[in-house]
C-alpha cells in the first residue's frame, strides 16, 4: 500500500542481479536439455520392440517438452525463455529431422515421426498458453 494514494498495487517481487543471473544460468541449462532431448527423440523415432513400431520418443516428447517449458516459464524471465524452450524444440525437429546432407534425415516419412511431432507441439503449446495466461495476470 502505498502512503501518497492511499490504494493498493499489485506488485512483482523484485528481482536482484544474483537472482537474473541464477535465472539465466538455469535457461541456459534447460536450452541445452532441449535441444539434447530432441535429439535423442529423432534417433529413436523408429524404434521397434519384437518388429512393433514402439513410440517411446513420442512418450519421452510428452513428458519433457511440457515440463520443461513450464519450468522455464516458472523463471523471473519467464515467457521469452518458456518461449525459447519451444522455438528451440520445433526448430532442432525441423532442422535436423527433415534436413540433412545428401538427403540424410532423422525422421522418415511415417507415422510415428508425426506422432513425435504432435506429441510435442501440442502439449507444450499448451503449457506455454498456460503460462501466458498465468503472467498475463500477474500484471
Amino acid at each position: 500500500m502505498r502512503a501518497d494514494s492511499g490504494t493498493t498495487s499489485v506488485e512483482p517481487p523484485p528481482y536482484d542481479r544474483a537472482d537474473r543471473f541464477d535465472a539465466l544460468l538455469v535457461f541456459g541449462v534447460l536450452l541445452i536439455d532441449v535441444l539434447l532431448l530432441a535429439v535423442v527423440e529423432m534417433m529413436f523415432v523408429n524404434e521397434r520392440i519384437a518388429g512393433v513400431p514402439a513410440p517411446v520418443s513420442s512418450l519421452i516428447a510428452l513428458v519433457s517438452t511440457p515440463w520443461l517449458v513450464k519450468r522455464a516459464g516458472d523463471l523471473p524471465i519467464g515467457v521469452p525463455a518458456a518461449i525459447s524452450i519451444m522455438v528451440a524444440w520445433t526448430g532442432t525437429m525441423l532442422l535436423l529431422g527433415f534436413t540433412g546432407p545428401g538427403g540424410d534425415v532423422l525422421m522418415p516419412d511415417s507415422w510415428p515421426s508425426t506422432v513425435l511431432l504432435a506429441a510435442g507441439l501440442v502439449p507444450g503449446a499448451l503449457t506455454l498458453g498456460r503460462v501466458l495466461r498465468a503472467r498475463r495476470s500477474l500484471y
